[in-house]
């Protein structure tokens, strides 16, 4: 599909794009080692209107891609040891985006496995957010890059997923008021094995998470 076209198919808000999003190839090509990604589960955020947004409380040095046009990647670093990435949806201001939660490594197994540690089980690679920003070699630097113009290349499914074959629930971690059951806006591929495990968050001061 041409990229242009995909592009302006994220131009919506996250909740719109997520379903088009599944079953999408990332891929990363830093000259050295080529890892593709399909991804099977991502997460929602809706920026100054979803209080679990890092872009809730406003624009900043740390959050500003979210903030840029859509098909750009916000790759940030959270709990002092893991990078998460997510792709930029909406329009320029809104800082609405998924994240990228799970999926398959269709392309590259061997860097995949090298950069996560040698995971003894296939399906673990890209199991989880942080797992999945390790195994494509995503960090800060790469924050910001468009996703239609390499190092990153990002390929949507012609036609998206059927509704029958998609699940949705709470947000993985998030707590607070963004947590709650009423935002269901993780969505993943029903039964497919790498979708990672739901972990409720446990009651805490309100803040943001993800983004």
């Amino acid at each position: 599909m041409d990229p242009t076209t995909d592009r302006n198919r994220l131009a919506l808000p996250a909740t719109a794009v997520a379903h088009s999003l599944l079953g999408a190839r990332i891929t990363h090509d830093d000259g050295a080692d080529r890892v593709a990604v399909r991804i099977t589960e991502v997460e929602a955020y809706l920026g100054p209107d979803d209080p679990g947004s890092h872009a809730f409380r406003g624009k900043t040095a740390r959050n500003a891609t979210m903030f840029g046009a859509p098909g750009h990647l916000y790759v940030y670093f959270t709990y002092g040891m893991h990078y998460c990435a997510n792709v930029v949806c909406g329009h320029e201001g809104e800082a609405t985006g998924l994240l990228l939660r799970a999926g398959e490594i269709v392309e590259g197994h061997a860097a995949a496995r090298e950069r996560r540690g040698f995971p003894r089980v296939e399906r673990d690679l890209a199991r989880g957010p942080a797992r999945l920003a390790q195994a494509l070699g995503l960090n800060r630097a790469l924050d910001g890059a468009d996703l239609f113009s390499g190092p990153l290349a990002l390929i949507l499914p012609e036609t998206p997923v059927d509704p029958a074959a998609v699940s949705s629930g709470p947000r993985v971690g998030v707590a607070g008021v963004g947590g709650s059951t009423e935002y269901r806006w993780r969505y993943w591929l029903t039964d497919d094995p790498t979708v990672s495990r739901y972990r409720a968050a446990k009651p805490r001061a309100a803040r943001t998470v993800n983004g």
